[in-house]
């Protein structure tokens, strides 16, 4: 919850669009995604999606998983949310 809260207040800022929260909240409900798939997991419009993509990108919240070429979509990666879920799983573990 706390990286979610962090992250409602710190795109806008990096934003300044009204689509920030849908964008937050797609990376959350899906934290490793196909350039092509943002619009449709957020409801950003398709010409809006990239952009934001490209700055939250740029701005070091997304990684590239694998760089798009042609055809193929790139895939991108919210690392923050990953490691957390990965830290989770390792303190339950019972290796």
């Amino acid at each position: 919850m706390e990286l979610y809260n962090r992250m409602k207040l710190q795109i806008p800022e990096i934003l300044h669009s009204q689509y920030s929260i849908r964008a937050v909240d797609a990376i959350f409900t899906r934290p490793i995604f196909k350039s092509r798939d943002f619009a449709e997991i957020s409801g950003i419009p398709g010409k809006t999606a990239p952009r934001i993509v490209q700055e939250l990108r740029d701005r070091g919240i997304l990684t590239v998983l694998r760089e798009g070429r042609g055809q193929i979509s790139a895939i991108y990666i919210f690392s923050e949310l990953i490691d957390i879920t990965e830290k989770g799983l390792s303190v339950g573990s019972s290796d």
